[in-house]
């Protein structure tokens, strides 16, 4: 039978959720210092999806294809408007105000962002590494002549195409997000010109 002292020795304390740090960077953009400004996020969720397959009366479950949901973060309005502005700068090059074009190219609209559980030593237990995301709602800030006592905040919802857990073993530190190699040759003139990446 087991004893609160038993339970005691395996829960350890447990683990805080508000014990993170979170931080975005995108290519092009540069990054948002989300280290004392974000308020909340979650670490992301995968699904696995199923396939019914029937025989003779009975349903057989297969394992589906792997899909990631949307990601969130919450995020305290800075005096200097920056955290901001960087969504909207990112925002904006994925497709311009005016004109419906993009004004980067097509792998720079991705991102990266990290999640750190931290324990209660302040030391980091598990990273979450969420790959090629990019933003797809920033969300309305309410003004109101009625409101005190409140600090300003804003979500963003990103689109998330993978990713990478120190806990499964799978982070990679060089990254293994969209990747794009190309060659190029050429006769000109009966000069051959060629590069690549």
């Amino acid at each position: 039978m087991s004893s609160i002292s038993n339970f005691k020795n395996n829960f350890q304390g447990g683990v805080r959720p508000n014990q993170f740090r979170v931080n975005i960077t995108a290519a092009v953009f540069g990054g948002a210092d989300l280290e004392f400004l974000c308020k909340g996020t979650s670490i992301p969720s995968s699904v696995i999806g199923n396939i019914d397959v029937n025989y003779r009366g009975r349903i057989l479950k297969v394992p589906g294809d792997r899909t990631y949901e949307d990601w969130t973060v919450t995020i305290l309005n800075d005096p200097n408007w920056q955290n901001r502005s960087f969504f909207e700068r990112w925002m904006d090059g994925i497709q311009d105000h005016t004109f419906p074009v993009r004004n980067v190219r097509s792998t720079a609209v991705y991102g990266t962002g990290t999640v750190r559980q931290l324990g209660r030593d302040g030391n980091t237990i598990a990273t979450y590494v969420v790959e090629d995301i990019y933003p797809t709602n920033l969300a309305a800030m309410e003004l109101d002549m009625s409101t005190n006592d409140t600090a300003q905040d804003f979500a963003v919802t990103f689109a998330v195409n993978n990713w990478r857990s120190s806990a499964s073993n799978a982070i990679n530190p060089s990254g293994t997000g969209v990747n794009v190699d190309f060659n190029v040759n050429a006769s000109i003139g009966g000069v051959n010109i060629g590069f690549g990446t």
